[in-house]
């Protein structure tokens, strides 16, 4: 994606933040100094661990040691060019690993129609939920790839370039630098039947995401945390209307949310007959920047989603998330950790995965 197109999407962010700014809607929350945030395993309730199979750090040491640095360059690039990519490639991660494990299922590319693909099963990329992935993200995962298997051919699973690009694009935006383990292998499968449950919702209740993540082995802080993702990168339109125009079928806005965000969301958003690509920011205040300003917003009534705004209301989740707005080395910390829990779901290894050339084909069909 060529650079203009970064432009003119920051330009449309900058316009929308002016009309916040304009209202005197953006302001700043100070929360108190806490108490170190809970185990991951907080939050009640019996769940298994997630599964963990000897990720190491020094996994490559020997097959591909510049592995780190060769997907940097390729992300460190692509970021110039188009900043959406770095979120695009974070709510990746996560659609992949919240389904079936890390193993670069959500990679695999659609059969091409026609006669052929008839009798194919679908896979995770036909799904609703992943419809509106951009293919920013995907490009930029085959172009790393490319890279390391130019240097380093057959060695290094599309899985593990997906959560190196992760987090060089979480640095990339001013977040910190943590080290992936690796070790990971690709799915030999892709089934559009896995994702349905899996993955949370834009209007999730605290109660569903807790299930969800519970699912994953993840625990209340690991929610908190992990959402914090949502201070940078961008949500359609549809994820917000029954917000602004009909929460819960009362011909009215949500009210949790700040009025004046909900009149510039409308400007943005109509009711109908808009267009399904507009976006809009996740963070109304600082949404190219990885930082802890999207906790503050929830304690203004500014999360975009309501299952954002929910982690600022629910007793089980206030108080983190309180936490996190008035501490961003606790926030960064509290990221890393449960990015690497995250990270950890259900890693295929030995026949169980395979080693792809191309992240978007299984190897048998190169």
């Amino acid at each position: 994606m060529d650079s203009s197109r970064g432009t003119r999407i920051r330009r449309r962010v900058t316009l929308f933040l002016l009309l916040l700014v304009a209202s005197s809607l953006v302001g700043t929350s100070r929360a108190r100094e806490a108490q170190p945030l809970p185990t991951a395993a907080a939050g009640g309730g019996s769940r298994r661990a997630p599964e963990r199979h000897g990720l190491s750090l020094d996994f490559y040491a020997k097959t591909c040691p510049a592995v780190d640095q060769i997907v940097a360059s390729v992300t460190a690039a692509r970021y110039k060019d188009f900043p959406a990519a770095g979120p695009a490639v974070l709510r990746l991660f996560h659609h992949d690993c919240f389904v079936e494990g890390c193993d670069a299922s959500i990679l695999i590319a659609p059969t091409a129609a026609g006669a052929a693909a008839s009798a194919a099963p679908t896979v995770e990329r036909d799904m609703e939920e992943n419809k509106n992935l951009p293919q920013e993200a995907f490009d930029t995962v085959e172009l790393a790839k490319a890279a390391v298997e130019s240097k380093c051919p057959g060695v290094v699973s599309c899985a593990d370039v997906l959560a190196l690009a992760a987090r060089d694009y979480v640095q990339q935006a001013g977040g910190p630098y943590y080290p992936v383990k690796k070790g990971r292998k690709d799915s030999k499968v892709s089934l559009a039947g896995k994702v349905r449950g899996s993955l949370p919702r834009s209007n999730s209740t605290v109660d569903e995401l807790l299930r969800v993540f519970a699912g994953k082995g993840l625990g209340t802080a690991d929610l908190v945390a992990l959402s914090g993702a949502h201070t940078v990168g961008f949500a359609h339109c549809v994820h917000v209307l029954g917000r602004i125009y009909d929460f819960r079928g009362t011909r009215r806005p949500d009210p949790l949310m700040d009025a004046r965000l909900v009149k510039a969301l409308r400007m943005s958003c109509p009711s109908s007959g808009g267009s399904a690509r507009v976006v809009v920011p996740f963070d109304v205040s600082t949404p190219f920047q990885f930082d802890h300003a999207y906790y503050a917003n929830l304690q203004a009534r500014l999360g975009l989603l309501g299952s954002d705004q929910a982690l600022s209301q629910d007793p089980r989740t206030r108080a983190m998330a309180q936490e996190l707005a008035g501490n961003k080395t606790r926030f960064f910390q509290a990221f890393v950790a449960s990015m690497d829990r995250m990270g950890s779901i259900r890693i295929k290894k030995g026949r169980k995965g395979e080693i792809r050339k191309v992240c978007s084909q299984h190897l048998l069909a190169v």
